[in-house]
């Protein structure tokens, strides 16, 4: 199982991107969307072995609609030109949990995890949480195979956040505007027949920072 015809309908569809060739070739993005169905069945299947979370999760609800919502857009192109998926408990691509996103498109092809724009006090509470268990996060992303596979998102504040020593040594970690982690790969590497196992080895590395994670998710999901 590969995304080679994925890959082929989108990069048509990067030169089509409008309602009358789409309409002219829906049985193709159909044919397309079957066959990412299938691989994400795939990767929640094989996932769900080494993180139990994510038994019972459906691919339906992991995958992300191909139609843009152009109303605040300056880009009116009606479809996203990418076919992404996001497995996670608790809702799937609607869940605030950390959890893995499998993500085709041409030249920015990936795979990540983690919390990507988590709600403010989501945020709020995983930064005091990195903050309290500073060793234990650390020993996490800066294991020599994790920070080897996984680049943080370098998108944080400017300075420290307020209640934080501004000389904090780790200030880099509670700066942070998102806990997401991402593994780029070419197109080549979803062109291969064992892409999903490759794919696959590399959630399993994503898995322990999702479990930090998860933990104060949870709480403040508990407690709210």
């Amino acid at each position: 199982m590969n995304g080679k015809n994925i890959l082929q309908f989108i990069s048509e569809l990067n030169k089509n991107n409008n309602r009358e060739w789409f309409a002219e070739n829906k049985d193709r993005y159909q044919s397309a969307l079957a066959e990412f169905e299938q691989m994400v069945n795939y990767l929640i299947a094989h996932i769900a072995e080494f993180d139990k979370d994510i038994v019972g999760v459906e691919a339906k609800d992991c995958i992300f609609r191909i139609y843009r919502d152009v109303r605040f857009s300056h880009d009116k192109s009606p479809y996203k030109n990418h076919f992404g998926a996001y497995i996670s408990a608790g809702g799937g691509r609607k869940s605030e949990r950390a959890g893995y996103y499998f993500h085709l498109e041409i030249g920015s092809c990936l795979l990540s995890g983690g919390l990507y724009s988590p709600m403010p006090q989501i945020l709020k509470a995983v930064r005091q949480s990195v903050y309290d268990n500073m060793e234990e996060f650390k020993a996490i992303v800066e294991e020599k195979t994790f920070a080897a596979t996984f680049s943080n998102m370098e998108d944080r504040l400017k300075t420290v956040p307020r209640g934080y020593p501004k000389d904090f040594p780790d200030a880099k970690y509670i700066k942070n505007k998102h806990y997401a982690f991402t593994h780029m790969v070419n197109d080549n590497f979803f062109a291969s027949d064992d892409c999903l196992d490759k794919s696959i080895d590399i959630f399993k590395r994503m898995y322990p920072i999702n479990k930090f994670l998860n933990y104060t998710v949870d709480e403040v999901s508990h407690n709210s």
